[in-house]
């Protein structure tokens, strides 16, 4: 089969490799047809983790099972399945209180809590942006999909990580209705972030980047931009506010967190997020930040966080990967009835073929590269974005074009 396979920092090449097969009787087999590129993703990618050399990456999975161990009982073959990032047993201590980010029994380091598909120092499994992909305890962890899943993959499969992760944000931070909330970083999980704290109808959004193509989609959802290189975040929100500040917000950038010049620094989103946010406030914080930091300047993953400043305001902060079933049922019914449409942040759908060089983009922060698709299998030949492609079928007065993918859009617009 064919896979995207880390070579090396800044070095993905896609090639032929094993097929991935059932090896427990509880696995599934699935054919991937929709895998997305991360922002995580890019953490491996710059050699900024010990992800080793010759492994597949891709972490937001989606496709049709295709093969079931003789130990599973629910899901089944011809079924289109999302694919949550964490791999969890279902059984252990951390499971059964519903915290799957943190499976014991999926990590074989026992000092170390949770397992991801393609992903540094979570277990040995192999990524989804590959033809086919191994699930472990299939019947756990698949969420089965409902019929309209073919012609929706692009809402479904962000359920395998950003729109979970970006409500669990909200979660943490304890977003209610009518609140004030600053969101820092408009990347994917940012986007998700404000987006789910709209869904649960915060009164005030606001969100701080310095990328214009990002701002853009957050003002596109309802958002408020706030350009990081023109204005301090925290003086635009306690302007509108009478100086109070957010009554919360969420950290959705992590540690790779830069200036507008491009310096990076750790503490600028999360000591941003403390000036910002006010008293007894809260912060979810879901951007990564790690113990180890092997390509950055600082070996160890320590910064010099203001907590004077957090304790004397009584802020509380919550952290870590997301719990994905936690949500992802409950948000799969929020698009199936058409209550959400997280796939506004799609900006490309490319073949798996085009993934070193969607990965290049990407990493560059490239204009309008908000969002990567890989379809394996799937060979487009238009160079049109989906950007674009939407734009000319809302022209065209096209019907239920917010929920094609480039292929039907692409079909629909044939003369």
């Amino acid at each position: 089969m064919k896979a995207a396979v880390y070579e090396g920092p800044r070095s993905v090449t896609v090639k032929e490799v094993p097929d991935a097969k059932i090896e427990h009787p509880a696995d599934i087999l699935v054919k991937v047809t929709t895998t997305n590129i991360c922002g995580s993703d890019l953490h491996m990618y710059e050699g900024r983790t010990s992800f080793e050399a010759g492994r597949t990456l891709g972490h937001e999975n989606l496709g049709q099972v295709v093969e079931v161990g003789k130990a599973v009982s629910k899901v089944k073959v011809g079924e289109w399945v999302v694919l949550p990032f964490n791999i969890a047993c279902g059984f252990c201590k951390q499971c059964e209180q519903g915290l799957t980010n943190y499976c014991l029994t999926m990590q074989p380091e026992p000092d170390k809590a949770g397992a991801a598909y393609g992903f540094a120092e979570m277990g040995p499994y192999q990524g989804g942006q590959a033809e086919l992909l191994r699930v472990p305890y299939g019947d756990f962890n698949a969420l089965r999909l409902g019929e309209d899943a073919p012609a929706r993959q692009l809402d479904y499969v962000m359920l395998a990580d950003i729109f979970p992760t970006g409500y669990h944000a909200t979660e943490m931070a304890g977003v209610r209705p009518g609140d004030q909330t600053i969101v820092y970083g408009a990347g994917p999980v940012g986007l998700m972030a404000a987006y789910s704290a709209i869904l649960k109808g915060a009164g005030r959004v606001w969100v701080a980047d310095h990328q214009p193509d990002r701002l853009r989609k957050a003002e596109e959802i309802g958002a408020i931009a706030i350009n990081a290189a023109e204005q301090d975040p925290a003086d635009v929100v306690k302007e509108a506010t009478l100086g109070l500040g957010a009554d919360n917000g969420c950290e959705c950038v992590g540690y790779q967190a830069h200036d507008p010049q491009g310096t990076e620094d750790a503490t600028l989103t999360m000591n941003g997020l403390i000036d910002t946010v006010r008293f007894t406030g809260s912060i979810g914080v879901v951007g990564v930040f790690l113990p180890e930091d092997p390509g950055g300047a600082e070996a160890q993953g320590k910064i010099p966080l203001d907590f004077g400043m957090l304790w004397f305001k009584g802020q509380r902060i919550g952290t870590g990967q997301a719990p994905v079933k936690r949500y992802n049922r409950a948000l799969r019914d929020l698009i199936a009835g058409g209550k959400a449409e997280p796939s506004f942040l799609v900006s490309h759908e490319l073949g798996l073929d085009e993934a070193p060089s969607a990965y290049e983009h990407f990493d560059n922060r490239d204009d309008g590269w908000t969002k990567v698709v890989l379809h394996p299998g799937n060979h487009s030949t238009s160079h049109r974005t989906l950007q674009e492609l939407r734009h000319e079928a809302t022209a065209q007065g096209i019907e239920g074009r917010s929920h094609m993918n480039k292929e039907q859009l692409e079909r629909a617009l044939r003369p």
